[in-house]
């Protein structure tokens, strides 16, 4: 015997031997395709002669077999194989692409393939409209309609809100809170709280806040107010909105959405503060409202902070809210 039939005896029988052991373990001895493959890739090449002579678990005549169907496999496997066709487009381009779309509604597939050829990106228009219509845009220009949340967005700057909240407090009064909010950067201004919110009393609250805004600067790019259609709004507040040049503008009836905003802050308040504060009366109230207004986001991380970290707390309302600070 060669020295190569030598080895593949050696083999052979070293993994007979495993699938004795396998046996031994109280597992039916059963081979496995890749049993199959392996003693088929090796007792192959060897004469049938060979063969014979080694003590194996199976003849000659069952592994031949076994490799004819391991190469029929293999032919069959590459037969299948994607032939060479068009390059997949690259995954930078379709982020550009879908970031174009949402960018521009009015914007069709072939606006966004004129845009992209200015940019000197190579990619047909055909490539365009596949990967808006995977990603479930319609590629043609039909994308027309501004929702009202990408019309707040866009002029976030000249819009304000306003909403009123209700809550209780210990002893079973109701207390009546007046909130504004500016779109752009989402400053709050908590107008006051009272128990029974007459017309004067918010009259007089809508003359403080056109006082403030214009104490700070920020009347001039002020031109809308949203509100709801509540009665506690008198008729005279629009005349002085108007005369410092703010349109009032009303919401829909049960269409909260228009003041989504506002909406999403007062959910905010009532899960981070009001269900999780025992209100005794109204000056309680107010001196917890005062504290969560001057509750502020951290500032922005400086880049070279971030391998000598130091973060520290402090507490509001006994620990109610939590404001975490860079260390100076």
């Amino acid at each position: 015997m060669t020295d190569h039939e030598k080895d593949a005896e050696i083999l052979a029988h070293r993994h007979q031997l495993g699938l004795l052991q396998r046996q031994l373990d109280g597992k039916r001895l059963r081979l496995h395709h890749t049993d199959r493959a392996f003693l088929a890739a090796l007792l192959t090449p060897l004469p049938r002669a060979t063969l014979r002579r080694l003590r194996l678990l199976i003849s000659p005549d069952t592994v031949l077999p076994w490799h004819r169907d391991l190469l029929k496999h293999r032919h069959a496997r590459a037969s299948t194989r994607r032939r060479p066709g068009r390059p997949r487009t690259h995954h930078s381009i379709r982020r550009l692409v879908l970031r174009l779309a949402a960018e521009n509604p009015v914007w069709g597939y072939r606006r966004i393939h004129g845009e992209l050829a200015l940019l000197g990106i190579p990619v047909a228009p055909s490539t365009v409209w596949e990967i808006l219509k995977t990603e479930g845009i319609d590629p043609a220009p039909q994308r027309t309609t501004v929702t009202w949340a990408s019309f707040l967005r866009t002029q976030a700057e000249a819009i304000l809100a306003m909403d009123f909240i209700e809550t209780a407090t210990l002893t079973g009064y109701r207390q009546h809170i007046l909130v504004a909010i500016h779109h752009a950067g989402r400053r709050v201004r908590v107008l006051g709280n009272t128990a029974h919110p007459t017309h004067a009393w918010v009259t007089q609250a809508i003359r403080n806040l056109v006082m403030d805004l214009e104490d700070v600067g920020q009347l001039p790019a002020i031109k809308y107010l949203i509100r709801d259609r509540d009665a506690k709004y008198p008729q005279v507040i629009d005349d002085i909105l108007d005369q410092a040049g703010i349109t009032t503008t009303l919401t829909g009836i049960r269409i909260p959405r228009m003041n989504s905003i506002m909406e999403r802050w007062v959910r905010t308040l009532r899960r981070e503060l009001l269900d999780r504060t025992l209100i005794w009366n109204e000056r309680h109230l107010r001196h917890a409202l005062n504290e969560y207004e001057e509750h502020a986001p951290p500032e922005p991380l400086d880049p070279e902070q971030i391998d000598r970290l130091s973060i520290r707390r402090h507490d509001r309302l006994s620990g109610v809210i939590h404001e975490y600070r860079h260390a100076c």
